[in-house]
């Protein structure tokens, strides 16, 4: 299911239909969440398992998100989404374009690395690609539903749609420790900065709806670079 979903999500994505292709890849995170709880309940662990969940994830959180950029510079380039072969682009142009390759290529790499690294069992090294691939799915979300026309221009700017292409690549993988939502008991001792997380993030829900979600992707990784700096 979460294949199916981000499959559905590059195929609306290509399309320019930017608000479908978000929803499916919030279905693709639900049922990527849901996966590990099943197998879990059912005693159902196998490698074959842990195999399609990556080969899932590179497709729904790599492809898919990179699917919506294509189609954000387009409309930040030419401000129309049209048929690739139609685009009149210069070579600079076509570099912007393709720029958004960088995201499925470090999410396969991000993907590899934490299939083989032991060091990830509690916490993460680098930006989770689900992480990635949810923050520039509510970049579309606002640009479909939302109402401020200042926004959207941030949003359909070259330049800041480059910079996150790039900076959130690299995070992807990077060596930086990053708190997982993962919990293996619901004491308050051991979760604070979880806790703390999703107080901040609802209420930044209940205050912004749908304008809080790449904020709270932005507020999880500074929340990560602060854990990192205080224990050093």
């Amino acid at each position: 299911m979460n294949l199916a979903a981000g499959s559905l999500a590059v195929f609306f994505g290509i399309e320019g239909q930017l608000g479908w292709a978000a929803v499916f890849i919030f279905t693709a995170a639900i049922f990527d969440f849901l996966d590990g709880m099943a197998a879990r309940l059912l005693g159902a662990y196998s490698e074959i398992g842990k195999q399609l969940d990556s080969l899932a994830d590179l497709i729904s959180f790599g492809l898919a998100p990179a699917a919506m950029l294509f189609t954000m510079l387009e409309l930040a380039l030419f401000q129309k989404n049209q048929p690739i072969f139609e685009i009149n682009a210069t070579p600079l142009q076509w570099i912007f374009l393709f720029s958004v390759l960088l995201v499925p290529i470090s999410g396969a790499f991000r993907l590899a690395k934490f299939n083989l690294d032991t060091r990830q069992s509690e916490s993460f090294l680098g930006l989770p690609i689900p992480a990635n691939a949810i923050f520039y799915a509510s970049l579309g979300l606002i640009l479909e539903l939302g109402t401020s026309p200042v926004i959207g221009k941030i949003i359909l700017n070259r330049f800041n749609l480059l910079t996150a292409i790039a900076l959130l690549s690299a995070l992807m993988i990077s060596e930086l420790p990053m708190f997982s939502m993962k919990f293996k008991h619901l004491k308050w001792t051991g979760n604070e900065v979880r806790f703390l997380f999703i107080a901040f993030s609802v209420v930044l829900a209940i205050l912004l709806q749908y304008y809080a979600i790449p904020l709270i992707i932005i507020a999880y990784i500074l929340i990560s670079v602060l854990l990192r700096v205080t224990k050093k």
